[in-house]
């Protein structure tokens, strides 16, 4: 893999990082979200100096990057890098002079709304849910979309073809959050007698007794058909364009002299040929899905890590809302760099530097 792919991806988390740090810190004191309106100042003081908010801004973004680092340094008394907690947020130290060098994974601290709950536990009890409704999303949008994109390319400027693209385009064109109000509304509410699903829910939902939860797939169809819509649009588009370029070409005309029949055609030799595109297309969706989910988890109840952000904003619990986000622009950078490697094996004439 190319070191300048890498160099990028770590400058763009870093700036993230940066960006997301100074930009949640001017919402206030972070001391004073984490207790009771009634606090009194020593409260407030005690709060500061055990979290480092009474140091330098500077300082305090210091903190914030040696508990990203996997590789960070600690000090068990005072100065700049001094331990929050006495375990080291659970690394393997080793003691070097007055401080212990420790590896570890990122340190993304504790919730300041629910009672001390460390960020990494929430985002491990949500973050699931919504990678497996990007997943669904993005299988809908796969089979449909290479479906429905072979039909409009094939046949060029027929009723379904011209159907296919009004339908594609105004998939593309409608925000996510209302399909999710439209979608909720209407097979969620006009028509639950006939469809059986619910307006909102989760992937686990309680039973009538209150006693387990109840795993309950229906609650994902809604949200994963409207998180489908538009990357459905966009690989509607790019197929029928790349099938229209592909079934042009010399080769193609070869083949049907063979004697191939037209599905032999399309499968073997003009999706081969015209997938790169849409490979890409389909990566950057996905990625972009992890992030698009928020409002649809929101109203559709979908308890992922969407949804827990919302909520964390709402109580201003900054502490979620920094940890979703850096952990989904890390999974954002991640697949894109992974896709563009992979999309030199795919096409060797490509290269990473």
């Amino acid at each position: 893999m190319g070191v300048k792919l890498l160099l990028n991806a770590v400058l763009t988390l870093f700036g993230v990082v940066t960006i997301v740090f100074f930009l949640f810190h001017v919402l206030g004191d972070p001391a004073q979200m984490m207790v009771d309106q009634n606090a009194s100042q020593a409260q407030v003081e005690k709060i500061q100096a055990k979290y480092g908010f009474d140091q330098p801004l500077v300082v305090q973004y210091l903190y914030f990057l040696n508990d990203l680092s996997p590789l960070s340094w600690y000090t068990s008394k005072g100065g700049v890098f001094n331990s929050y907690r006495e375990d080291l947020h659970g690394g393997v130290a080793l003691e070097v002079g007055k401080g212990n060098l420790v590896l570890k994974w990122p340190y993304l601290r504790t919730s300041y709304q629910r009672q001390g709950k460390p960020v990494a536990h929430i985002i491990g009890e949500t973050l699931p849910n919504t990678i497996l409704l990007a997943v669904a999303s993005m299988g809908i949008a796969i089979i449909f979309g290479l479906l429905f994109g072979v039909i409009s390319g094939y046949y060029q400027a027929s009723f379904s073809d011209r159907f296919l693209l009004v339908t594609s385009t105004l998939g593309m064109s409608t925000p996510s959050f209302f399909s999710a109000i439209i979608f909720s509304w209407f097979f969620g509410y006009v028509l639950h007698e006939w469809t059986g699903l619910n307006m909102t829910g989760s992937l686990f939902v309680m039973d009538d007794y209150g006693e387990q939860h109840q795993l309950s797939l229906k609650n994902l169809i809604l949200p994963a058909i409207v998180l489908g819509i538009r990357p459905l649009g966009v690989i509607v588009q790019l197929v029928r364009s790349g099938i229209i370029d592909v079934m042009e070409q010399e080769f193609i005309k070869t083949a049907y002299a063979k004697g191939l029949s037209p599905f032999q055609v399309l499968y073997r030799h003009a999706l081969k040929n015209m997938l790169n595109p849409v490979i890409t297309a389909v990566s950057g969706w996905f990625a972009s899905l992890l992030a698009g989910a928020v409002f649809v988890e929101y109203i559709f109840g979908w308890r992922g890590l969407g949804k827990e952000m919302v909520n964390a904003l709402n109580t201003l619990d900054i502490p979620v809302v920094t940890g979703g986000v850096l952990v989904i622009a890390t999974l954002f950078v991640a697949i894109n760099v992974t896709v563009d490697y992979l999309y030199t094996i795919i096409n060797p004439k490509t290269k990473t530097i």
